[in-house]
């Protein structure tokens, strides 16, 4: 099998490069290299990184090019993250990143000479009939469902890792259908403890290296200082909701997100954000941890988009488990979907959660499982 693997310089990238060696494949290993040249205030610090993954491809005796993605990564993923940031919404760059760069332009220009590409993600690709029984020999809901429109389960479908809190599949929601058929994922069925000790086990070059944290185009660069030198500051009012007291000045409405804690700057706290009034500037924010104005429980789904297949009636009221975001837990509810028109062809996506939910921030995307958590169906942007 020929097989093209994504080395980041971290440990999952390098632990997934070890197992495929254990069990006799030879990937080709690549860089992607996304931070702007010429700009030291946007450029990524990759030269660890890079170090890092030339350890590994030494260890092993294997070829590590480095591919050179800096102009699609900021046509691409900076253009829809300030987009959004500019229409007062929460981007992803993460997810988009893997969807257009890892899974998109990087294809275009190596990946579509392999029969694999093989990442460091946690997650687990679930191909065909695998699917159809657990090991007890029962129906999955998946294959339940599927055989209620009478389709088979054919093809590559993203279930969820063992690991509740480095799982992925969020981050992975938005791959169109062709790319999660190539997608090889070792680390899927490993816990974050078991990778680590892989790795010291193996002696590779990251194994003590702190997992990265951030936006991936970013590297040191502080959000906030990247924002501000594409939109610049304009002045604004914070305001407490419940009373309409003016408690502060903010900077500009897209520095902030919705359920926001930290950088308010205000006193006597905590204060999250729980509104954002984007014609007229206007922060509004309330007091207090347990006040209900941070708390929602329903929102729409704008677009959504299916991974593999369409496991559901096109209209009807299915239950689900889903997320609003990557740190957060999963949450169970009803999803509500109506039927196709011309105004929707794709008809509407609604859910309802069991349990209210702090900060749901339009422009996240709000990642849809089977009931049981399994298996991911896909993804769609929160709308008011």
């Amino acid at each position: 099998m020929n097989i093209a693997l994504l080395l980041s310089g971290g440990v999952d990238s390098a632990v997934a490069c070890h197992l495929l060696m254990e069990q006799g494949l030879k990937p080709d290993l690549f860089y992607i290299k996304i931070g702007m040249d010429g700009d030291d205030d946007l450029t990524c610090t990759a030269e660890e990184d890079l170090e890092m993954c030339h350890a590994v491809a030494h260890r092993y005796g294997l070829p590590l090019e480095m591919v050179d993605l800096q102009k699609e990564y900021w046509e691409r993923v900076v253009t829809y993250t300030m987009d959004h940031v500019r229409r007062g919404l929460t981007p992803n760059p993460d997810v988009m990143c893997n969807r257009l760069i890892k899974f998109g332009a990087f294809e275009e220009r190596v990946g579509r000479h392999y029969d694999r590409l093989c990442t460091g993600h946690y997650a687990r690709c679930v191909r065909n009939g695998e699917i159809f029984c657990t090991p007890a020999g029962e129906e999955t809901e998946l294959a339940a469902l599927l055989r209620a429109k009478g389709l088979e389960a054919e093809g590559t479908w993203l279930a969820t890792a063992p690991d509740p809190v480095k799982d992925q599949t969020d981050f992975l929601a938005q791959l169109e259908r062709s790319q999660v058929e190539k997608v090889m994922l070792p680390l899927g069925h490993l816990m974050k403890d078991d990778v680590r000790r892989i790795a010291v086990d193996a002696r590779l070059a990251p194994a003590r290296r702190k997992d990265s944290q951030g936006i991936c185009f970013l590297g040191k660069i502080n959000y906030a200082d990247f924002v501000k030198r594409f939109l610049g500051t304009r002045k604004g009012d914070v305001i407490e909701m419940e009373t309409g007291r003016r408690v502060g000045e903010h900077q500009g409405y897209w520095f902030h997100t919705i359920g926001q804690r930290k950088g308010l700057g205000l006193g006597g706290g905590p204060w999250f954000v729980v509104r954002k009034d984007i014609e007229q500037n206007v922060l509004y924010v309330s007091h207090g941890y347990d006040n209900l104005l941070q708390y929602g429980r329903s929102f729409n789904i704008a677009a959504f988009h299916f991974l593999t297949g369409d496991p559901w009636p096109e209209e009807g009221c299915f239950d689900v488990t889903f997320k609003v975001r990557h740190t957060d837990r999963w949450r169970t509810g009803r999803l509500t979907r109506t039927a196709p028109t011309d105004g929707h062809p794709q008809g509407t996506f609604h859910i309802d959660g069991d349990d209210p939910i702090q900060g749901i921030a339009p422009g996240q995307f709000a990642v849809v499982y089977t009931r049981d958590g399994h298996i991911c169906i896909g993804s769609g942007e929160i709308a008011v």
